[in-house]
């Protein structure tokens, strides 16, 4: 049996201090990077995510802020996803920058073993 944490389940957190430290460190090509938007905040509910936009592409040497939201339910549940930076994409609400969830294939197809950087990586293909 896990023991709680608050709501989060100690288990989950351990996930989500492996994710954080991932995401600071930086990982693969720099195409993209995430993090906490206060590193204080013990929830680890608020990210703030970056993505390049492609080469060869209408998005070629654009960078992309995102902002992510994890729910309580988090990583069972997706979070929330919404560009701060403006761009136009038919997963994208145009007024809110909220990502459509049903549009993007990796918060549509959810699983708990996804990860932010699952998101972010499919974001970055997405804008190709």
């Amino acid at each position: 049996m896990q023991k709680m944490y608050g709501s989060i389940a100690e288990e989950s957190r351990a996930d989500w201090s492996e994710e954080l430290e991932k995401g600071e460190k930086g990982f693969g090509d720099g195409t993209f990077s995430y993090g906490l938007v206060d590193t204080d905040d013990m929830t680890m509910s608020s990210w703030i995510g970056t993505v390049l936009g492609p080469p060869h592409s209408v998005h070629e040497n654009r960078i992309y802020s995102i902002r992510i939201h994890c729910g309580e339910e988090y990583p069972e549940r997706a979070p929330s996803v919404y560009f701060v930076s403006k761009i136009n994409l038919p997963c994208v609400d145009g007024e809110t920058g909220r990502v459509e969830p049903r549009q993007l294939r990796c918060l549509a197809e959810w699983r708990s073993e996804h990860t932010l950087e699952t998101v972010l990586m499919e974001l970055r293909r997405y804008v190709q």
